[in-house]
């Protein structure tokens, strides 16, 4: 049985009728581009993983039946074991991939990848021949996004103590998984794969459980601190530079924010940078009183004044890490304000979703109990 309670057959083909209607078919030439043999070398499958730009790689025989797939996860597993590009395919392929039969339902389909956090599953008839290739993008309506996200996973979570002696602050579960995993979830789902991760206290938790994202649909890559550096002191530590607006978000929320949407905001307004913002209100419990030379001018009763507050997530442009100077500890109120002195353009975007920020004990049980209406509702 899977997580979502749907039977497997023991060779991991699912025996699902599927609505082809409703799912954009590839055509012949898409899918002999992304197929190789079992006698093709690693280096062929990476050329039919580029070619095809599917992530994926099918392994045909002789007769056109599907013995196994290779996606970017299998060859990069590969290259870190050292084997070598113009040796076998054999090396890193997946010889028990899911499958799905032919005619099988979308909602079916949709559960498989949801269960097993796949990004895509081939289709086969009833020979067991590749005649279609299921991915998040047809089955959600999903575009594939190279927008760089990065989170940053690596504070103590002192707030949150006794929990966090033991785990970091991101892997305290929030329905039923890791706090973090919930986040990745929410940005795989929006189509955001290409997924950094911040990491220092326990870090070897959040690398063990997550590795390099292939089992989750993303392509997860480490900034591993050995200090705390602040938000954006981090990101002096990236390895490569992005060269579009990325996100930043801290690994202890849960939000259920539209981040294409952010991202449109951030390009419209021209931004350096853009911090997304909450509105706080605030209760006087009083009655406030405006006087004048000793003369009452005006009376209020329990006025609530409303601001404006961090929200912990930002888009950046490149060329704001011109600010960010290698090993400086740098939270992002201060980069931002570098940035808007410098003659930057800084945005602010109002939330207007579901945010909430799991400092404390209280916000976590708050956040497992809004976490069944907001995000299984």
């Amino acid at each position: 049985m899977t997580a979502n309670g749907v039977k497997a057959s023991g060779n991991s083909r699912w025996n699902l009728r599927r609505n082809r209607d409703s799912i954009r078919a590839m055509n012949r030439a898409d899918l002999t581009a992304l197929t190789v043999k079992p006698d093709a070398t690693v280096r062929a499958a990476i050329e039919a993983i580029d070619r095809s730009r599917r992530q994926i790689a099918l392994v045909v025989d002789d007769t056109g039946r599907l013995v196994a797939t290779v996606t970017d996860g299998d060859v990069r597993r590969g290259i870190l074991r050292g084997v070598d590009l113009d040796g076998p395919v054999s090396q890193v392929m997946h010889t028990a991939p899911t499958t799905v039969t032919e005619g099988a339902p979308d909602a079916e389909t949709r559960a498989l990848i949801r269960a097993r956090k796949l990004h895509h599953v081939p289709v086969l008839d009833a020979e067991g021949r590749p005649v279609d290739l299921a991915t998040v993008e047809d089955l959600f309506g999903v575009t594939p996004k190279s927008t760089r996200v990065i989170l940053m996973a690596g504070g103590l979570g002192t707030r949150l103590r006794p929990l966090t002696e033991t785990i970091p602050k991101p892997m305290i579960d929030v329905g039923g998984r890791p706090l973090l995993e919930q986040i990745i979830g929410v940005f795989a789902d929006q189509g955001f794969w290409r997924i950094s991760i911040s990491v220092n206290y326990r870090r070897e938790m959040v690398q063990e459980h997550f590795g390099d994202g292939s089992a989750f649909g993303v392509s997860i890559d480490y900034i591993e601190e050995d200090r705390a550096l602040g938000t954006a002191g981090a990101l002096s530590l990236l390895k490569e530079r992005p060269d579009e607006p990325f996100i930043v978000m801290n690994g202890d929320l849960l939000v259920s924010l539209q981040f294409s949407e952010l991202l449109a905001f951030h390009r419209e307004k021209r931004a350096d940078g853009t911090l997304v913002v909450r509105e706080y209100e605030q209760q006087v419990p009083y009655g406030v009183v405006r006087a004048e030379d000793g003369l009452m001018t005006g009376i209020e009763e329990k006025p609530v004044a409303r601001h404006f507050v961090n929200g912990g997530i930002y888009v950046l442009s490149p060329r704001a890490l011109d600010h960010v100077r290698e090993g400086e500890p740098l939270d992002m109120p201060t980069l931002l304000t570098r940035l808007r002195d410098a003659g930057g353009r800084v945005g602010v975007y109002p939330l207007r979703d579901y945010w909430r920020d799991i400092g404390r004990i209280d916000d976590l049980e708050a956040a497992r109990s809004d976490f069944e209406d907001i995000f299984r509702g």
